[in-house]
């Protein structure tokens, strides 16, 4: 085994919706915990693992969201998971993750905010079209894979956080 998936807890769950979706109430966000699936392939022969939505969620042409997928992912240390786009979404509403890649390193996991996995997306749509998905719908796939490192590096320090922790 190289990786496994796990939810996150629900204290964590609710306080990155609470910055995602403030609109929600306490009541639809412990709903839309308890619907979390979590990431499998589609077929025998797919490569990612297809991360779903928690939520309803509608964005129009140039709207993006920070959706929390309420997901974390352990892997060996030598692997990574990369997150990227469903291809039907891209395809019919240039649908983007705004980092274009989504990168969770092994040690991502032992965050303080637990390795929960947030995906940030935009509809960048040119022809004006609303993305409308309903909770459990597909939203990205990730896919793991080995890496390596130079001979050189003498790494010591330990991550602590999300987005750029490693630069702190």
């Amino acid at each position: 085994m190289i990786a496994r998936f796990e939810m996150v807890s629900f204290e964590r769950f609710a306080a990155d919706m609470a910055v995602s979706c403030p609109e929600l109430s306490p009541e639809q966000v412990r709903a839309a915990y308890e619907g979390i699936r979590l990431p499998k392939r589609a077929t025998t022969g797919s490569a990612g693992y297809d991360f779903m939505l928690p939520y309803d969620l509608t964005l129009k042409a140039g709207e993006g969201a920070l959706v929390p997928t309420g997901i974390r992912a352990w892997m060996r240390q030598d692997y990574v998971l990369l997150l990227m786009p469903r291809s039907s979404l891209g395809f019919k509403f240039r649908l983007q993750l705004d980092n274009t890649v989504g990168v969770i390193d092994s040690d991502y996991y032992g965050s303080d905010n637990e390795g929960h996995i947030r995906i940030k997306i935009t509809n960048d749509s040119r022809e004006a079209k609303t993305l409308e998905l309903k909770a459990g719908a597909g939203l990205a796939q990730g896919i793991f894979l080995p890496y390596g490192t130079a001979e050189e590096e003498e790494v010591t320090r330990v991550r602590n956080g999300g987005l750029g922790s490693t630069d702190k």
